[in-house]
């Protein structure tokens, strides 16, 4: 299938799990708690993964498919065609009716995503990206912001799942927001991403993520111009769990070096 149709293929799909999450109804009495402290899924996220599977797979036949309901259960991404798949990245505000989730699908080649799509249904926003082809919203090339650190806005998730974790996020935090202009705190890792693709927004940092937090949002990233890595400015991979950076071509990475000693997944 050629590429341009297959994106748009893949966008009507999110498009259509999207109109699931606006609809849904009596969120809290399908809510199920997963290992880690505030880590849920409702029946929703497997519902959404489900037709997410189905559908997509019909698309690319004999693609493997890594979803955030699989729990990285040793499907291979490294070779040929693969999805790499959020049902709802932000599952903690959908189930408080909290309106920042949303569907997040990256298709990888050999271990690197080739096309991403993040839909937003409460904004109506549909980010996407083709490897080379630049990084769009609603149709609209969006680019990432040409601010320094000095004027950013910096964005962050608190790695809640490993209670390890939360200080040292809050440490880092602190070294990026005392040297920019304030930060923000969504809960959606992929909406995150997009905002700084966008140019909204010009660091975002998390230090846990799960590949299917971060695989279509960071080619969304790169394709605005940006720059995603992992805090010491390493190469993301897409295998495993790992911290995340993605910033506006004027930002510097900050030596957070000693706050990662130890307790780094």
């Amino acid at each position: 299938m050629q590429e341009e149709h297959l994106l748009q293929e893949i966008i009507a799909i999110a498009k259509d799990c999207g109109s699931i999450l606006l609809s849904a109804s009596d969120i809290e009495r399908k809510i199920h708690q997963k290992a880690g402290r505030g880590n849920f899924v409702t029946d929703y996220d497997s519902r959404v993964q489900a037709i997410l599977k189905s559908r997509l797979l019909e698309l690319v036949p004999g693609a493997a498919f890594l979803g955030e309901e699989d729990q990285m259960d040793g499907t291979d991404v490294s070779k040929g065609y693969a999805f790499i798949v959020d049902p709802i990245d932000g599952t903690a505000n959908f189930t408080r009716n909290y309106h920042a989730s949303c569907i997040s699908i990256a298709l990888a080649q050999d271990g690197r995503p080739v096309l991403g799509v993040v839909h937003n249904p409460y904004l109506e926003e549909t980010f996407h990206a083709r490897k080379g082809k630049g990084a769009y919203l609603n149709g609209q090339q969006i680019h990432a912001s040409d601010r320094t650190l000095a004027e950013g806005l910096i964005l962050f998730g608190t790695a809640p799942y490993d209670e390890k974790l939360i200080r040292k996020s809050f440490e880092v935090a602190y070294r990026y927001v005392s040297r920019a202009e304030d930060l923000r705190r969504s809960g959606s890792a992929a909406i995150d991403l997009c905002m700084v693709a966008s140019g909204r927004a010009e660091f975002f940092f998390e230090l846990a993520l799960s590949p299917w937090d971060y695989a279509a949002g960071a080619l969304i990233v790169e394709e605005a111009g940006g720059f995603v890595s992992d805090l010491q400015g390493g190469a993301l991979t897409y295998d495993h769990s790992q911290a995340v950076t993605a910033r506006a071509p004027g930002v510097e990475l900050v030596d957070v070096s000693d706050v990662l000693e130890n307790d780094m997944p």
